[in-house]
């Protein structure tokens, strides 16, 4: 288990970073809009690897064989790995590529509210929730906590998916 999990975890967090070091540096050009759309679209694709690494756990080390549990264990550690990597991709690229992406985000976060017509409290309220968040990121810890719920869910999906389809008596 332990080769399966290892190197369809790295696979899937190798792609996951790729694709962040290849988009994140573009998010100018791209807007945050398409930005985000972007971004799950490649953890979505990078988090394939679960359903692959579950399914070869099943035919080559289970000899066909696969429990829920099983299947479960194998694709959350994928997951986990995977994850990792994103954050370790995200942690790399906020605190020595762009450190004023925040900046960046309120900037566009309070024109978006300013365009659809919000009134100066609301958006003095949204620019003092935007000063906290850029504290709570500035803290690699809180960064990585933060990060880390980005990929996760859609992780967890994928592996109770993967779990249930793949079981085999």
């Amino acid at each position: 288990m332990k080769k399966t999990v290892l190197t369809f975890g790295a696979l899937s967090g190798g792609l996951a970073a790729l694709l962040m070091f290849a988009t994140v540096p573009f998010i100018d050009r791209i807007g945050f809009d398409k930005g985000a759309i972007v971004g799950y679209t490649g953890i979505v694709a990078s988090l394939l690897f679960v359903y692959f690494g579950v399914r070869s756990y099943r035919d080559n080390v289970a000899g066909g064989r696969l429990s829920f549990a099983r299947g479960f264990v194998v694709g959350i550690l994928i997951t986990l790995i995977s994850c990792a990597c994103y954050v370790a991709a995200w942690e790399i690229i906020y605190f020595n590529f762009l450190p004023d992406f925040m900046d960046k985000f309120t900037a566009y976060a309070v024109g978006q509210m300013k365009a659809s017509g919000a009134t100066q409290a609301a958006i003095d309220m949204k620019m003092h929730e935007m000063a906290a968040f850029k504290q709570m990121y500035d803290n690699p810890v809180t960064n990585a906590a933060l990060t880390f719920i980005e990929p996760f869910p859609v992780g967890l999906l994928v592996t109770l998916i993967s779990a249930v389809v793949l079981k085999k008596k």
